[in-house]
């Protein structure tokens, strides 16, 4: 079996509560390097996690000998500088959704996948959590029959730190870093599901707006989208809304009935067919890029198929910039 040894680049919340520790946790995994721009808090995240090195520069964790896969943790402003660099340094490489800060740069890494060889992986981790594999299992079973229309419906209020001085706004919030607002953050889940579910989406539009003024990244969005298969759908993300309105639902109607369920807070699937309604309550686990991470592994170990490359998830890039106008 071969032993992957991993070295992270960047290591802040996601790599810290999501991912990170799952690593350690699948056989012939193991992570031997940190890498942050922040030496102190590389330094720390090391000797909390029993890791043996760390490092400030990314290219010196990309040329470490020993390290043979590495993991992206960053903005995605970097994602694709850092895989480029990776691949043509022969290492396989497992980066933070979404793939890049814009449709052009998930290209770029496709590009240089293709040429080198090398496989590059993509963390939309809920493809492989049981929850929203029960979800796929309803639909493919065809248990609300035909599927007719899809629509995405999220709202929250502002964060606190959205309240903050421009110059102290979240990464999230500034488009040049994160490709957009917090739509570009979150909405790629729910996008990548759709996909994974009802195929590649082939047509997209949105209207978008600044309606809270906090920041100046949109924070009101409605799009409509149509699938390969002609099915349509359409969302709506405000991420300044008051309390009441907060909402986290894919709702699929069917001709033979409908079906919800939530993406960030896994709230019971609820199925509705002519025989009443079914609350579905379907546990995941600890460390929820367990999964797909588990999967990625054995892929690279040569002794499983891992789909979620960045070939499936530049869809998601292509949708996100078409709503957002900037293709």
């Amino acid at each position: 079996m071969k032993l992957l040894k991993w070295g992270f680049i960047g290591c802040g919340e996601v790599a810290e509560k999501k991912s990170g520790p799952a690593f350690n946790e699948v056989e012939g995994s193991e992570v031997v390097a940190v890498m942050s721009r922040t030496e102190q808090r590389a330094r720390a995240y090391a000797i909390k996690h029993g890791v043996p090195r760390w490092y400030t520069d990314a290219q010196e964790l990309i040329d470490d000998a020993d390290v043979n896969a590495i993991y992206i943790a960053t903005p995605p402003s970097s994602h694709a500088t850092f895989a480029i660099m990776a691949m043509k340094a022969g290492k396989p490489v497992y980066i933070e959704k979404p793939l890049a800060a814009s449709y052009e740069d998930c290209a770029r890494v496709n590009r240089i996948s293709e040429q080198t060889g090398v496989p590059c992986f993509v963390a939309y981790y809920r493809r492989y959590l049981p929850y929203f594999i029960k979800v796929k299992e309803i639909i493919d079973k065809q248990v609300i029959g035909k599927i007719l229309n899809v629509q995405v419906r999220f709202a929250v209020p502002p964060r606190e730190l959205d309240y903050t001085h421009p110059d102290n706004l979240p990464w999230r919030l500034k488009p040049e870093i994160s490709g957009g607002g917090y739509f570009y953050d979150l909405a790629p889940h729910q996008l990548d599901l759709l996909q994974y579910y009802f195929g590649v989406i082939l047509d997209a539009r949105g209207i978008c707006a600044n309606r809270g003024k906090l920041y100046t990244a949109e924070d009101s969005v409605s799009a409509c989208f149509r699938f390969e298969n002609d099915l349509p759908g359409s969302g709506s993300w405000c991420f300044v809304a008051h309390e009441s309105a907060r909402e986290d639902c894919i709702e699929v109607m069917g001709d033979k009935g409908r079906l919800t369920f939530s993406v960030f807070d896994y709230a019971p699937i609820q199925l509705y067919t002519s025989n009443g309604v079914e609350s579905i309550t379907v546990p995941n686990p600890s460390y929820v890029q367990f999964p797909l991470i588990k999967r990625v592994i054995e892929h690279l170990q040569g002794n499983g198929v891992c789909n979620c490359t960045s070939i499936s998830a530049t869809p998601v890039n292509w949708v996100l910039d078409r709503v957002l106008g900037k293709i």
